[in-house]
């Protein structure tokens, strides 16, 4: 791991996913009430091992990606954050899922707001979507906070889905991606 792609906010520790996360991810992934709104749904923990695979060797090739998100003093686990692409051709996605213990605090905007700022100034990227069902007022809260703008819309198995994105104003010290 690139010790470069770790972010500390004032009370999480971001760190790259790794297989040593194996058996938190499948608890994330496995739990109805983190991963059940998430496309995909509540993953089996075979499906949690392939989509690692495919996020570890993302990493190097895009100069981003998933982040399992602890708490900085404990070391627990609290959810998952990042950037991925989205298979179906929207662009390069923010996500985030946390446990529900954790929701109300700010967790996951102090995460996904880390993982956006990392994506456009650290991995160059000029645009960043995000996907939220319209229903999920909790979500679309959380990404009109850290600056993300509603731009578009579309329907997945029959639920009303908003896209948001940022696009960042000025390049970093590289070239946009």
């Amino acid at each position: 791991m690139n010790p470069a792609w770790v972010i500390r906010t004032g009370r999480l520790l971001l760190s790259p996913v790794g297989w040593h996360d194996l058996s938190d991810l499948r608890a994330l992934k496995g739990d109805p009430l983190v991963f059940g709104q998430m496309l995909g749904g509540v993953r089996s923990p075979g499906r949690v091992a392939e989509e690692l695979a495919q996020e570890v060797a993302f990493w190097p090739t895009h100069g981003v990606g998933m982040w399992l998100v602890r708490d900085a003093p404990g070391q627990a686990t609290l959810g998952l954050t990042g950037v991925h692409e989205r298979t179906d051709g929207r662009g390069m996605a923010l996500r985030f899922a946390f446990r529900p213990e954790t929701r109300g605090h700010g967790l996951a905007r102090e995460a996904a707001g880390a993982a956006l700022r990392f994506a456009h100034d650290q991995a160059g990227m000029r645009r960043v979507v995000a996907v939220a069902r319209d229903s999920n007022i909790s979500s679309r809260v959380l990404l009109g906070a850290i600056g993300m703008r509603p731009c578009g819309t579309f329907e997945r198995d029959g639920h009303p889905m908003l896209v948001f994105e940022s696009v960042a104003t000025r390049p970093p010290a590289g070239a946009w991606r």
